[in-house]
């Protein structure tokens, strides 16, 4: 089983926090994407020999500013290799104020979408320079359901600054109350190079502290478990067992290509990142050389550290057996993760208690 991640990095503008490879929405830029992802696809296609796609994911950016036409391109090029039936989880990244045919990109096989929601108030979402507001975000995820859209995820972010217990209550409450069947919360990190971090100072003063985001995070699960939501990661939700396939796949080590600039790989072996610039990337593919410009190989050791921290992030945990031998170092560093009441181990499954949920990044550096 592998994945496909495409990046398609067309955005009308950059939200301030946003450090996602981005670029203006000009049609000629479409063009010249669309035949960069066809010339890409021939390149793996070798390796992709005797696989079997479980999941495909168009990123952004705003991948609904390339086009249907353009997006079941991609899928009959993919198509034309791969049976790609109603059991591959196709998903699309969208924003709510998308002029979108639902029924087009249902009619070419997307079969999830994925609305930037971000906050249910104004006020919020100006601070964060969206382009969209909470009438509109209701109004999308409704027309999507009605156009025959059964999965639909939407992401809301917490630790925001103005935001206040109530307003992030009053999120979580219109958010469960729409047809959706998974959420993901992002607390809002400042990253470099964005237009947040130029004024991070001025920010982080008007931002939650650190108690009332750990309160932020706990009214999440509780109001989304006591709306029909299982927890199964760190950040997602889901109800009627409808996780995303596709994160599911990263956390748990699932070989995944990714096409575009700026997209990421991993074949098991190695892990790769492709330039992050649309017209170089395009102008190596035409002169048939590969637009990979970064890439590791990790020790089976390295990589076996990597994949427990990271199957750490589900609920569910990680089997310990899977991951025989273990070496001492390793072992050691679990033993004081679970005296220090972060992980639980049970029969080998070591998994996160309700405390190392709030500090998995201490978990995770520990184990790598």
């Amino acid at each position: 089983m592998v994945s496909l991640y495409i990046h398609i990095p067309f955005c009308k503008k950059k939200c301030p926090y946003c450090h996602f490879y981005v670029i203006a929405d000009k049609e000629c830029f479409k063009d010249e994407l669309l035949i960069g992802l066809q010339l890409e696809w021939q390149r793996i296609l070798p390796q992709l020999a005797g696989k079997t796609i479980d999941t495909i994911y168009f990123g952004g950016g705003t991948p609904t500013l390339f086009g249907v036409k353009r997006i079941a391109a991609v899928l009959e090029l993919i198509q034309s290799h791969f049976r790609i039936g109603p059991e591959v989880e196709i998903t699309i990244e969208t924003n709510p104020e998308e002029p979108i045919d639902y029924k087009s990109l249902r009619a070419h096989g997307i079969n999830r979408l994925s609305f930037g929601i971000q906050s249910l108030h104004e006020n919020e979402l100006a601070i964060l320079g969206r382009g969209h507001s909470p009438k509109e975000s209701l109004h999308a995820v409704h027309s999507a359901h009605s156009a025959g859209f059964d999965n639909i995820t939407i992401d809301l972010m917490y630790d925001l600054p103005e935001q206040t217990l109530a307003s992030w209550q009053k999120s979580l409450k219109r958010a469960a109350q729409l047809p959706i069947t998974h959420l993901s919360l992002y607390n809002l990190t400042i990253e470099p190079h964005t237009a947040f971090e130029r004024k991070e100072k001025a920010l982080r003063q008007k931002m939650p502290d650190e108690e009332s985001s750990v309160k932020m995070y706990s009214m999440a699960q509780e109001h989304l478990l006591a709306h029909g939501f299982c927890q199964y990661e760190i950040s997602a939700f889901c109800r009627d067992n409808l996780y995303s396939r596709h994160n599911i796949g990263y956390w748990t080590g699932r070989h995944f290509f990714g096409l575009g600039p700026s997209s990421f790989s991993f074949d098991g072996e190695r892990r790769f990142r492709n330039v992050a610039n649309l017209l170089r990337y395009c102008k190596q593919l035409l002169a048939g050389t590969t637009p990979i410009d970064f890439a590791e190989s990790l020790s089976p050791q390295k990589q076996k550290k990597e994949l427990l921290a990271l199957q750490l992030r589900l609920m569910e945990g990680a089997d310990l057996k899977r991951f025989q031998p273990i070496e001492d170092e390793t072992l050691k560093a679990i033993n004081q993760l679970v005296d220090s009441g972060l992980l639980q181990v049970n029969n080998d499954q070591v998994q996160m208690t309700s405390r190392g949920i709030l500090f998995y990044d201490t978990i995770a550096t520990e184990i790598i």
